[in-house]
């Protein structure tokens, strides 16, 4: 389960429509604990998925465009972790949108996806922001659903 504010959902659906026809990403921050995960904020971070990229990961199947595949910078990412570290929270997911394609995890999503993290995917047909469902890996490394409680302010 993973608590969120709805501030939050309209956030990673803004993100979602101003990349669009691309893929967005962004790092989930929060605290993790045995009741599930509790969303502090959104880290919105550049697509750096690139030609270097596809041919660093072969699961991304060669392919280079930014309309169905993203990357976060390991640099973004090294500074991702100080900064929630710094501040007591946690890392406790990903999103990132699907343009034109259902949230469903792709076989690349989860080749690349670790444990424990939720991974929120956001349709985007045509544009604009629709369906959004959060996933986590099982013990099989298979995306399961993850329920998704969004709090008003």
């Amino acid at each position: 389960m993973i608590e969120l504010e709805s501030h939050h959902l309209l956030a990673i659906r803004t993100h979602a429509e101003s990349t669009y026809p691309d893929e967005c990403c962004g790092i989930i921050v929060g605290h993790l604990s045995d009741d599930g995960k509790r969303v502090v904020e959104i880290w919105p971070m550049e697509n750096a998925w690139n030609e270097e990229t596809a041919r660093e990961l072969p699961e991304g199947g060669g392919v280079t465009s930014r309309e169905s595949r993203y990357a976060i910078a390991p640099r973004d990412m090294l500074n991702a972790q100080k900064q929630a570290r710094d501040r007591n929270l946690d890392i406790i997911g990903i999103y990132h949108s699907h343009p034109d394609h259902p949230a469903i995890p792709s076989e690349m999503d989860r080749a690349i996806a670790w444990p424990v993290y939720s991974y929120i995917i956001v349709s985007v047909p045509q544009g604009k922001a629709g369906e959004l469902r959060s996933w986590c890996l099982d013990d099989n490394h298979q995306f399961q659903p993850e329920e998704v409680i969004a709090f008003s302010e």
